[in-house]
């Protein structure tokens, strides 16, 4: 069922990432990323989740924070002194310096909090679960890599469902993520997420038993 390429002699073991094993999992807006991932957490795997590190990296009191409050000034704050996400937003949608400004600051933050939750992870492999993971060449963190894939339309569809968000929105996420064709050339396993979610879950179970069968003795070396 799960669709996997060529496997080579011994598991890679890219030269620029920790000793843990990461499996970097991805795929375009409506796959459902996170109907692989809440599976795989069910079956006691640890989660990096890049939108929550995005998340904690701009809590209250986090350097995050003070930077974007001292760039953009007290406005970008709602009165409880957290940040105002949808006037952030606003500043750089239409911005490409603030927005690179922005990227710039968060980009290493995210980085560096998401490679201590691999340090500190202690299932026998993580799941690293980044949404723009093609696109960001994250996949150099990865040991191999999950794309969770379904026809566009059915992205489309699903999104639309979920957010309550308009078509022409979602289009435009869409266009703005690697290419379907992109992420799958860039998968080293694919889940096919275009029937039920039982469908899923045997793929989820099928591969969680091939990589503890692949890497759980990398845990002694």
């Amino acid at each position: 069922m799960v669709a996997t390429k060529t496997a080579q002699a011994e598991p890679k073991r890219p030269s620029n990432k920790s000793d843990k094993v990461v499996i970097g999992l991805t795929g375009g807006i409506g796959s459902g990323k996170s109907a692989a991932t809440n599976k795989f957490a069910a079956l006691g795997i640890d989660i990096i989740d890049a939108d929550e590190v995005a998340r904690d990296v701009v809590t209250l009191g986090s350097e995050g924070l003070v930077k974007i409050t001292e760039h953009f000034g007290r406005d970008i704050l709602l009165e409880d002194g957290t940040l105002n996400r949808a006037a952030l937003r606003e500043c750089v949608f239409n911005n490409s310096e603030e927005k690179q400004w922005l990227n710039q600051l968060l980009h290493p933050l995210i980085r560096k909090a998401m490679l201590q939750q691999i340090a500190d992870s202690t299932s026998h492999y993580c799941i690293l679960s980044v949404p723009l993971l093609v696109e960001g060449n994250l996949s150099e963190l990865c040991d191999r890599v999950i794309v969770v894939d379904c026809p566009e339309s059915m992205q489309l569809e699903r999104a639309m469902q979920r957010d309550g968000s308009t078509k022409q929105l979602i289009e435009n996420i869409m266009a703005s993520q690697a290419t379907r064709k992109e992420r799958l050339a860039a998968a080293d396993d694919v889940i096919d997420n275009s029937k039920t979610i039982e469908f899923l879950n045997e793929q989820v179970i099928a591969l969680h038993n091939e990589y503890t069968r692949k890497y759980l003795s990398l845990i002694h070396i």
